[in-house]
């Protein structure tokens, strides 16, 4: 076989081989390294070795000329002859490669997430916030890392961006975390022996973590109200039902139309906190609210941006709209006082802080301890908890009826110009 010094110039003047045939052409500089020529013109880079396994030489394909280039074929080549010379098939190690490409592809986050979603989320009761979170913050961010290379500086990185907006939620992004790298070492499939969370404290990195007290005032509620009045629904209405019950987020943005009945709110028990079936009366505040929510023949929650199929919530970027809807309102309520509205503020608040908010309202309308505890859903405690099974649904339907005239007059005040009528004597 004809054996010369390759280069481009040479390969691109090679004819095709005569009619059913094909010829080589050698290269000089890498033993073993040829460019075989068919009848129709075609070029192949190939290797003439004996191979692992193989007593007489034999012939194989590295690529063809133009899907690789002549200094492409001599590096592999020269892989290969390694190879060879430790007695190593270089077909059975391209294959190993594959193989671990495929288990690395296989053991990224983002397909891990997956899993872990399937099988541990989605039994569980606030499986989809979390869902939520770990499509929204943390796949983004690793999904295409292997699960194995995730290390303590990424999860800090993550929960301190998340910490500079929003504290209250990289205390739940760090809980995450642990809970899912721990899930993926009890799989034992996936290479992971220690989790990037073992030695990461919420204390060191978030700080200290303090009770809530934050309520809103009067202004606030009012300027919460008329916020949601200008969002409208879903979200507004979102926001109105959870001041108007005093409820939880995810009770009352994932509610189906099935736990209505009219005159009350039955939530599901796998829903609830507690895990036990909570009954809501309904006041006609509620009731008017909840008739003028549109009604989808294709899915069957209440709030929802999918026709019902899904529910929504007041995410981080609807709360970013309230709160700049609510401070235009706080602003102008000052305007209205003869007050600076240059001056006016609105202090960090969080969704939570409504039903503190109900719950504190309910307080200074007299409503007694244990019935406004059971408004917001709180259980019974101690032995009242065992021995008294009474529902109280009509002390609960009187806290609400009370508490939702005080928001009316609180969101709709009187003009200062009117003087309330005593009754007789």
């Amino acid at each position: 076989m004809a054996k010369q010094t390759l280069n481009d110039r040479t390969i691109k003047a090679l004819k095709p081989a005569k009619p059913g045939k094909r010829y080589d052409m050698m290269d000089a500089l890498v033993p073993g390294l040829a460019v075989r020529v068919t009848d129709r013109g075609t070029k192949t880079f190939t290797l003439v070795k004996r191979f692992p396994g193989s007593a007489n030489p034999t012939r194989r394909a590295l690529g063809e000329y133009g899907a690789i280039t002549l200094e492409q074929a001599r590096e592999e080549a020269r892989k290969w002859i390694g190879l060879v010379h430790r007695g190593v098939d270089p077909q059975a190690e391209a294959e190993r490669r594959h193989l671990a490409e495929q288990r690395k592809r296989a053991g990224t986050f983002a397909t891990v997430a997956e899993v872990f979603i399937k099988e541990k989320l989605s039994t569980e009761r606030r499986g989809h916030e979390c869902e939520r979170e770990l499509r929204r913050e943390f796949i983004p961010r690793w999904g295409n890392h292997p699960i194995t290379e995730i290390d303590a500086a990424d999860v800090k990185s993550l929960v301190r961006e998340t910490k500079a907006r929003a504290p209250a939620m990289s205390r739940e992004h760090l809980i995450l975390a642990k809970r899912f790298f721990a899930w993926v070492i009890d799989q034992g499939d996936y290479g992971l022996e220690h989790s990037p969370c073992d030695h990461l404290k919420a204390k060191a990195l978030i700080g200290e973590k303090r009770p809530r007290t934050r309520v809103l005032n009067e202004d606030e509620i009012r300027a919460f109200w008329r916020a949601c009045d200008r969002l409208g629904y879903p979200h507004g209405d979102i926001g109105k039902m959870l001041l108007l019950t005093g409820a939880r987020h995810r009770e009352v943005a994932q509610a189906p139309w099935t736990e209505f009945n009219g005159t009350t709110w039955t939530i599901d028990a796998k829903r609830f906190k507690s895990s036990v079936e909570h009954i809501v009366p309904l006041t006609a505040d509620m009731v008017a609210l909840i008739e003028g929510l549109p009604r989808y023949n294709s899915g069957g929650f209440l709030f929802s941006l999918s026709f019902g199929k899904r529910p929504t919530d007041i995410g981080e970027r609807i709360k970013r709209e309230i709160d700049t809807l609510m401070l235009s309102e706080l602003k102008e309520l000052a305007r209205q006082r003869g007050e600076d509205p240059t001056a006016v503020e609105l202090k960090p608040w969080v969704v939570h802080d409504l039903r503190r908010s109900v719950r504190t309202q309910l307080a200074g309308l007299k409503v007694p301890d244990h019935i406004a505890e059971m408004v917001i859903g709180h259980g019974k405690k101690g032995l009242q908890r065992v021995y008294d099974q009474h529902q109280y649904l009509d002390e609960i339907r009187d806290a609400l009826e009370r508490w939702n005239a005080r928001l009316r007059s609180i969101v709709s005040p009187a003009p200062a110009n009117v003087v309330p009528i005593k009754a007789a004597g």
